[in-house]
């Protein structure tokens, strides 16, 4: 019979047994907590044109796509199963044309007073923003290339990050 993995004591995540669980954060003091997350979606110079002309068959391509961000933010603690339900108080979402590429930069800017960070919620932003520009131009172009979703800062809590790779 197969043995659990002895659990490494600093993965928060584990339990003694090894099993998954939510971090308790209860003994932790409430500090402003922010992260920057980034993404980029390639297109095509036409897809491009179409959306910044305003010519895109489902509509208002970047106004959709930046709400869904910031709906995916707040909704990060049921889409992620071990993250914590936090009381958001900044979300902004941007999302830049891009010639060089051809296609759009986006960025998300999360922020809380909480126990614990945002970065998740930043990460989500982005992704779901991606993801909707791209459902919103699909009939424009099925080949656009969502990439480079990572961290890009975080600050506040004990592990202040500053900007990241």
């Amino acid at each position: 019979m197969r043995q659990p993995p002895e659990p490494k004591k600093n993965l928060t995540h584990l339990d003694e047994g090894g099993d998954a669980r939510m971090v308790d954060v209860s003994e932790k003091w409430p500090t402003v907590r922010e992260a920057i997350a980034a993404g980029v979606i390639r297109m095509k110079r036409e897809t491009l044109e179409a959306i910044e002309s305003g010519n895109a068959p489902k509509g208002d391509v970047l106004t959709t796509a930046k709400l869904a961000g910031i709906l995916g933010a707040k909704q990060t603690a049921q889409l992620i199963p071990l993250c914590h339900p936090l009381p958001l108080t900044k979300i902004d979402v941007r999302i830049t044309p891009d010639w060089e590429i051809p296609g759009y930069r986006l960025e998300a800017t999360v922020k809380t007073k909480a126990e614990t960070g945002v970065e998740m919620e930043a990460l989500t932003a982005v992704s779901v923003a991606a993801l909707t520009l791209y459902d919103m131009a699909k009939a424009l172009e099925k080949t656009m290339e969502i990439e480079g979703i990572r961290l890009v800062k975080k600050t506040g809590g004990r592990g202040e990050g500053g900007m990241m790779r």
